[in-house]
């Protein structure tokens, strides 16, 4: 089969991207990593749908190379169309690189034994050193760009397998000193300079030569896979971070060695090299050079962190917020070794300030506010890993960064972390001060009660305060001063709006024994002291089903058969059962045996009543331990021995829409023309009875309106079906595909959803005819459609060829609803209206005996290759 035409390319890109997965499993996935492959030399393609084509093998390696020698075909492949590329510029050159690099590398296929992998590479060092590579290979004008792009591609392989060109480290070294993209070749060069020395460190071996050997790249390769084959490929990840306790000791000591004198001195000179030329990078590309001689100068004996301090005088009063994460994870690597504790004054400062600027967008807030929560210090107290506010923050300077209600939620909490921190550090109220931090935290905590509190409140002010809640109870766990008034507010929050009942279930599973144990004993008084009918009370049963135990029995028990009588619908009955379940989880018996029975007897529901009397028949024949495990959680799953078991699963499956195999399908049948819209005529094929069928139809995009479902009451195999019919609204006249859901019910009641193929609305079934114009005026009628579609339309002329049966054969096959003037054999005007508001004119004249040349003109320019294609279809069918 020959090369695809750019409008089959996009058709097949579009579905390939709606759904990677579901193209690959069809029919066209097999071939669509092969066929794109090869139209890339095809000569009939653009460039521009080539790079389209290139960018699809980036985005989705691992679906079109999906093993080892797949990827190995695609990278040679690439390769050799990089090759045959002709010697004037090309936009190919670059993403041709990158996806060769990219099969290798996702594929698994980067390795000695690689035949792509051994012309990459050599390439690729090529490249990026500038050299002559011969045949005009790189011209004029892409050597800068084509050098920039290789740099990026060795540096995604050194990254796959570290330690690939440490022999090329003198080399890359000395092209940092020439003219050539300075972004890229520094950070191949930090990460190389990075790998080695964590490598070398680890088979205790020295730099020797690495950083003054210069080897040709033409030559036999400075490709040594010895230690990349040794090495795991793990090592720390290439972005800042920090606290530096998330490297463990075994990673800290990888470089704790000591060089020679003169490895020592070049390895300096190296990253001084390095240092100089970043002020010429990005904010990102910076941030990222910095850390990565930062964890590898860390440790390092005979080389001082003092190398960074010129960058930190340059970097300290940095407004990037990349540039500054980066100094940060350089305080957390090197510590008072690099920072003094001005320094540290001085950024503890700035963050401050920086966070209380009133212009800041919410995610730059939220950035200062983090680096205040996790700022690393030179000497922290307490016990590694212990949160704490930095010793130099305190309530003076924070006075700004102090959370109010009328701030966003994220900035609220994040402000609130850093006051409850505060408040952790003042154990005890200074004398003649403003009020103290835990003063302005119970008064803030209080007005998030009072808006959670409001009638008819927005669900998120309550969720608010229940996570400022949490996180207070996070931070100080271990101060009652702060706990007992957050519980007493809490239990008030709960007398004024029971209907938050879920929000306190879900805060007692996330908080701390410490706190749920008294806050679980006042919610409780707070429900049984609501005695009698209650509007409220299906959220007094929630919460007491959480907090029932075997405290307060009586209290309980005189509450529940109280509202016992209140319990008239089935939601009310099942939380009172709830009730009596945790009750006898907890050990109550007493009072509730006689509950039981009256519940047993007088609740209205029967499932209810089933409920009552089997809990008092546990409650009466088991003792405590077995009680407990007959009403704890199941680490089995049910057997169907039982038939109420089976009877049960049956009721729930019945009520469960459940995915099935298509029972029915669908067939797109002739084109009707009546109408003001273009309707799609479908025929079912029921292959098992089924009955209740609705259909339901999605368009992708924006192309047509939203698609009606079409119901059919019944449908059985073998019984003549009458046909669907399904309007189509197009905003656009263009071809679309239609995704198609069935729902249905079996014979044996259950209700069943399947996904049926998609159908396709072809060019002609957009097709409608104009009002027929009065006898004797089509010639008019005609014409004047006809100079109506210019200027602002397209006209065309096309070649039809014709079978045996003519002109008139073909029109009256094809087009004669649509024929205005008809002068058969040999003439025949057409129009056709394309909604929603173009139309398509033919002039088919002078037919002669193997073709017909026909003029097309349209008002809709977008209109005119889609005709094209629909004549050259009817002369391909033919």
């Amino acid at each position: 089969m020959g090369p695809l035409s750019r409008d089959a390319w996009a058709q097949r890109l579009g579905a390939f991207r709606a759904s990677p997965s579901a193209f690959m499993a069809g029919p066209e996935g097999e071939d669509l990593g092969r066929n794109l492959l090869g139209d890339l030399r095809s000569e009939k393609l653009s460039e521009q749908t080539k790079v389209s084509l290139l960018a699809l093998s980036l985005e989705y390696p691992a679906q079109l190379w999906p093993d080892v020698s797949a990827a190995e075909v695609a990278a040679t492949s690439l390769l050799d169309t990089l090759v045959l590329l002709p010697p004037r510029p090309s936009a190919l050159r670059r993403p041709l690189l990158l996806a060769a690099t990219t099969a290798l590398a996702a594929g698994g296929a980067l390795g000695p034994t690689s035949g792509a992998s051994c012309r990459l590479l050599p390439l690729l060092l090529g490249l990026a050193s500038g050299s002559d590579l011969g045949r005009g290979f790189v011209p004029a004008s892409e050597q800068r760009p084509l050098q920039a792009t290789a740099c990026e591609c060795l540096r995604e392989l050194e990254s796959c397998k570290p330690g690939l060109l440490r022999g090329s480290l003198g080399l890359l070294r000395g092209l940092l000193g020439q003219e050539g993209p300075v972004q890229p070749l520094s950070l191949l060069l930090a990460l190389v300079l990075r790998n080695t020395l964590v490598l070398q460190s680890r088979v205790g071996a020295g730099l020797g030569g690495l950083l003054t050997d210069k080897v040709s790249p033409t030559g036999g390769g400075p490709w040594d896979w010895t230690l990349v084959e040794k090495g795991d490929g793990r090592l720390q990840p290439q972005a800042p971070s920090w606290p530096a306790a998330e490297e463990g000791e075994g990673e800290r000591s990888l470089t704790a060695r000591e060089h020679s004198p003169e490895e020592a001195r070049e390895l300096r000179a190296a990253v001084i090299q390095l240092l100089d030329t970043s002020y010429l990078l990005t904010p990102v590309a910076q941030a990222q050079l910095l850390w990565l001689l930062g964890w590898a100068l860390r440790g390092l004996q005979g080389q001082p962190p003092a190398l960074f301090k010129p960058q930190l005088v340059r970097l300290l009063g940095t407004a990037q917020m990349t540039l500054l994460h980066a100094v940060l994870a350089l305080k957390a690597a090197f510590g008072e070794a690099l920072f003094t504790a001005q320094d540290e004054a001085l950024l503890l400062r700035r963050l401050t300030l920086a966070a209380q600027h009133p212009a800041l967008p919410l995610p730059t807030h939220l950035f200062y506010l983090h680096c205040l929560l996790s700022f690393p210090e030179n000497w922290p107290l307490g016990p590694e890993g212990e949160e704490a506010a930095p010793l130099l923050l305190g309530p003076q300077l924070c006075r700004g960064l102090l959370p109010s209600l009328l701030h966003d939620p994220m900035a609220l909490l994040a402000r609130l972390h850093l006051l409850c921190l505060l408040c952790a550090e003042d154990e005890e109220e200074e004398k003649g001060q403003l009020p103290s931090p835990r003063h302005y935290l119970e008064e803030l905590l209080a007005g998030l009660r009072q808006q959670a509190a409001l009638d008819e409140g927005p669900r998120a002010l309550a969720t608010v305060c229940f996570q400022a809640s949490y996180l207070v109870t996070r931070c100080l766990a271990g101060q009652p001063i702060v706990l007992t008034p957050l519980i007493h507010g809490l239990a008030q929050l709960y007398r004024v709006r029971p209907m938050l009942a879920s929000h306190f279930v879900d805060f007692l599973d996330q908080v701390d024994s410490e706190l749920r144990e008294p806050l679980k004993v006042v919610l409780r008084q707070e429900v049984v002291s609501r005695l009698g009918r209650d509007e409220a009370l299906c959220w007094h049963l929630k919460m007491l089903a959480k907090v029932a135990d075997g405290d307060a029995q009586s209290a309980t028990l005189n509450f529940l058969q109280a509202a016992a009588a209140h319990c008239t619908n089935w939601d009310l009955q099942q939380g009172l059962l709830r009730v009596c379940r945790a009750l006898l989880r907890a050990g109550v018996r007493g009072g509730l045996v006689d509950l039981l029975q009256v519940l047993a007897r007088q609740l209205e529901d029967p499932d209810g009543r089933d409920h009552a009397r089997l809990y008092y028949i546990l409650l009466a024949h088991l003792a405590g331990p077995k009680l407990g495990v007959a009403l704890g959680p199941s680490l089995a799953p049910p057997a169907l021995a039982s038939s109420l078991v089976a009877e049960n699963q049956g009721f729930v499956a019945a009520l469960m829409v459940q995915e099935a195999p298509a029972l029915v399908r669908l067939s797109v049948g002739s084109h009707g023309v009546k109408g003001p819209l273009p309707v799609l005529k479908l025929q079912p094929e029921a292959l098992e009875p089924i009955y209740s069928l609705e259909v339901r139809f999605h368009v992708e995009g924006q192309l047509y309106a939203p698609l009606e479902a079409v119901h059919v009451p019944c449908l059985c195999p073998g019984r003549p079906a009458r046909p669907l019919f399904l309007p189509l609204q197009p905003r656009c006249p263009a071809p679309a595909r239609l995704d198609v859901h069935a729902l249905y019910t079996t014979s044996t009641g259950l209700t069943c959803h399947a996904h049926l193929p998609p159908l396709f609305v072809n060019f002609a079934d957009l097709f409608l005819p104009f009002p027929q114009p009065p006898e004797g005026a089509g010639l008019g009628f005609f014409e004047e459609l006809w100079d109506s579609c210019l200027p602002e339309g397209a006209e065309s002329r096309v070649w039809c060829s014709l079978g045996p049966q003519g002109l008139e054969g073909l029109v009256s096959r094809h087009l004669e609803p649509f024929v205005v003037v008809a002068q058969p054999p040999t003439s025949y005007y057409v129009a056709i209206h394309l909604p929603p508001n173009s139309k398509l004119l033919l002039r088919l004249e002078a037919a002669l005996a193997d073709g017909v040349p026909v003029a097309l003109r349209t008002d809709d320019w977008a209109v005119l290759p889609l005709a094209g294609d629909y004549l050259r279809g009817l002369a391909a069918a033919l």
